[in-house]
């Protein structure tokens, strides 16, 4: 690779992260730790790194000590494995510096960058990687890595992060501040439509910037790198999942509902495409805690990372998109230990169980016309289960407790819930 070339990307993406505006994130890295940042395009992972780096060069490090390779950059076009040993060789040509820090954003897009991740590693080079495909966390990822990078999945904005970001106060105080807690309420709406990628928070236009984004993901993330051929399948299925958040869908409905539009697919097909969009961060699926292995696998409920993407499949369903913003978030404080409950058995009907936790969520719009339907289930569960702590129903505004014998439910509006929880 000319070495020009690297130097002239090394250099400008220098300028781009000094004057890059960086936004406080939930996020904490160690220092000399090599990490992976995995996660859904334009989430804010290379702005991470522009913090880690600059964060590096206020305790005492140089500019020019600096790599920052971003594989999209359309220079580095035909940039294969063979190639990475000149990113070291340039890098010792811009500094004298024995320490050097590398990072490298969208590394995924280089086949056999694993080697070299480890071979950086195993060198003792600090480097910092980022990637939007769940792949690189994979058992063969791992075998190769062997441990030395830590991992972190990035999400767009939380909540919390969004109001820090609109510089709107969320303290107790600010709870019970009648003008603080109107914009308070305004904020988790505009969330829960608009969804949390950090560049489309202060936009007028955001759905057309959310949309560009679905079209990088669906067609570059997706379509491109899974070589799929059957484009049309894949966006009907992902439009019928968008359709069918709040309810388990198995593989062959969603195959059956292709196919009723007059595409042809199969069964197989689905759950391929289904992968990849999970691979990608676009979706992600929920298990039914009391099914049988087969079932969990074959008939999930399935969200979205981000509810502005989801928002772009819906019009005028509030309970769907209440519904994936709190999926959403127990997502990225709990991963994979968030499960729906549903039994044919007892009629019990869980939208969340965290069963380390020992809690139960229902999410229902308004309580006034779900209140028999989720408070039922949510004392059936109580009675049939050992331990249960805590019993909750999200709701777009309203608050309040309700008492039936000894089980208490809290009702707690979506903005506290998100904030809070």
């Amino acid at each position: 690779m000319n070495h020009n070339i690297l130097k002239r990307v090394i250099l400008e993406q220098l300028d781009i992260i000094q004057n890059a505006e960086i936004v406080e994130r939930d996020y904490v890295f160690e220092n000399n730790v090599n990490y992976i940042l995995v996660g859904l395009r334009r989430a804010g992972k290379s702005t991470l790194l522009y913090k880690i780096a600059r964060e590096l060069v206020e305790r005492g490090c140089e500019w020019s000590q600096i790599v920052y390779i971003n594989f999209e950059d359309d220079r580095l076009l035909g940039f294969s494995k063979d190639d990475f040993n000149d990113i070291v060789e340039t890098a010792h040509e811009l500094t004298d510096a024995n320490e050097i820090y590398y990072f490298f954003d969208e590394i995924q897009i280089i086949d056999g960058w694993e080697h070299f991740a480890r071979r950086m590693a195993d060198q003792k080079k600090h480097t910092y990687i980022t990637g939007s495909n769940a792949k690189m966390l994979s058992s063969e990822m791992e075998r190769v890595l062997g441990g030395r990078y830590l991992s972190k999945m990035i999400m767009p904005f939380s909540f919390s992060e969004s109001l820090d970001y609109k510089k709107i106060a969320h303290d107790e105080k600010a709870m019970f501040t009648t003008a603080k807690s109107a914009k308070i309420r305004k904020g988790c709406q505009e969330y829960i439509t608009n969804g949390g990628f950090p560049e489309a928070q202060l936009l007028y236009n955001k759905r057309e910037y959310i949309k560009s984004v679905y079209e990088k993901v669906l067609l570059g993330d997706i379509i491109e790198r899974e070589k799929v051929n059957n484009k049309m399948a894949l966006r009907l299925m992902i439009k019928k999942i968008a359709e069918t958040v709040m309810h388990e869908i198995s593989f062959n409905t969603l195959a059956g509902n292709v196919k009723a539009t007059g595409i042809k697919t199969s069964t197989d097909a689905m759950i391929d495409y289904a992968s990849y969009a999970e691979n990608a961060y676009l979706i992600f699926r929920n298990r039914n805690y009391v099914s049988k292995f087969a079932e969990k696998e074959s008939t999930p409920r399935f969200y979205f990372y981000d509810n502005g993407i989801l928002s772009l499949f819906l019009i005028d369903k509030p309970s769907a998109l209440l519904e994936n913003a709190v999926a959403v978030y127990l997502k990225r404080m709990y991963g994979d230990e968030v499960y729906y409950f549903r039994s044919a058995k007892t009629g019990i009907d869980i939208d969340f169980y965290l069963p380390e936790n020992k809690c139960a969520i229902q999410v229902a719009y308004s309580i006034e016309t779900a209140e028999d339907r989720e408070i039922k289930s949510l004392i059936s569960f109580a009675e049939r289960s050992e331990g249960i702590q805590r019993l909750i129903i999200v709701t777009g505004e309203e608050e309040r407790m309700i008492t039936k014998g000894d089980v208490t439910i809290e009702v707690l509006p979506a903005y506290k819930f998100l904030d809070k929880f």
